[in-house]
Parts: C-alpha cells; sequence; structure tokens
C-alpha cells in the first residue's frame, strides 16, 4: 500500500474570507483520511499548487490525489491543471498522481446539490 496525500484544489481569490471553506473541508477531509491533506490554489492565494505538492513530498508520499474542489471542469482543469501536473511530475518523478474529475461533475456531490436546493439541506 502506497502512502497518499490529497491535495484539494480550489480556484482562489483576492479575498481572503473566500478561503473559509476550503480551510474547514481540509480539516474534514484531513480528520477522515488516512494521510496529509492540503489545500492548495491556482489563484491569489497560498500554498499555489507545486508548494502543495512540495509540502506532501516531504510528507513523504508517494501518491499525490489531486481533488479539484470545482463545480465544472473549465479551461483551468483541462489546460493549466494537466502543465501542473507535469512540471510537478518532473520536479518529483517518484510520485504517482492522481487527478480526479472536479467534484462537482460526480453524482454524489450533484445529489447533494439537489437535496440542499429542495430544502433538505444543513
Amino acid at each position: 500500500m502506497h502512502r497518499t496525500g490529497i491535495l484539494l484544489l480550489a480556484h482562489g481569490s483576492r479575498d481572503p474570507k473566500w478561503r473559509a471553506p476550503f480551510e474547514s473541508i481540509e480539516q474534514i477531509t484531513r480528520d477522515a483520511a488516512s494521510g496529509p491533506v492540503i489545500v492548495s490554489f491556482l489563484e491569489s492565494m497560498q500554498p499555489d499548487f507545486i508548494a502543495g505538492v512540495r509540502e506532501l513530498a516531504g510528507q513523504a508520499v508517494e501518491v499525490i490525489r489531486v481533488v479539484p474542489v470545482f463545480l465544472a471542469a473549465g479551461a483551468h482543469l483541462r489546460q493549466d491543471l494537466p502543465k501542473l501536473v507535469e512540471e510537478a511530475q518532473s520536479e518529483f518523478p517518484g510520485l504517482t498522481f492522481q487527478v480526479l474529475p472536479a467534484i462537482g461533475e460526480t453524482e454524489e456531490i450533484q445529489r447533494s446539490i439537489a437535496r440542499y436546493a429542495v430544502g433538505a439541506g444543513p
């Protein structure tokens, strides 16, 4: 079994309060995971993607599971993320990257949003 780290990837914002729900998701994920977890951002916030990879690599992971915390895969996920993974792979050739689909493209999240929308939310 390989030691797996989870990198939650969010877009980022210039508004520092915007990161609060992602830090909450990070903590909930950390509480449930057996390996290290970090949230990173594509724009305007730190840690950025490569800093997040470096932090996880420093914790002796062999696999990094990239979880895009996006509702859909736009240009950032289709174009920018593969380039970032390629750069990280060249810096850390011993790591394996598993890139998951955007969370909003999963049936579980879609059903959760629908439940929330019709009043069965929190």
